[in-house]
């Protein structure tokens, strides 16, 4: 079993940067292919990023180049940097903990981009 708490959301202007945390407890995060997920209002879920356990990443063409997944096993955290916010980036992200067959998530933290 494993809890993902989040923090780091926020209200920001469009092209300003947040980092968002993950704080995960209950077992060993750094087996887990840790991710973000993100979901607007009246819109579906949509997978932003995840890196594996040897750091391998992977990221959503929409936030290539801006948002950058990364992890530090030691303090069972995982991290969001999200740069050049765009209004379209408003939504809740949620992380992610992923061990088939499985998955965890926490509660999400609202990320907000307007002028």
């Amino acid at each position: 079993q494993v809890q993902l708490v989040e923090s780091g959301g926020g209200l920001v202007q469009p092209g300003g940067s947040l980092r968002l945390s993950c704080v995960a407890s209950g077992s060993t995060f750094n087996v887990y292919i840790m991710g973000w997920y993100r979901q607007a209002p009246g819109k579906q879920r949509e997978w932003v990023a995840d890196i594996t356990p040897a750091g391998k990443i992977n990221d959503a063409g929409s936030v290539k180049g801006r948002f950058t997944i990364s992890k530090n096993n030691a303090e069972n955290t995982g991290y969001l940097q999200m740069n050049n916010l765009k209004p379209e980036d408003t939504a809740v992200y949620v992380c992610t903990a992923r061990f088939e067959p499985l998955q965890y998530w926490g509660q999400g933290t609202q990320v907000t981009v307007s002028s």
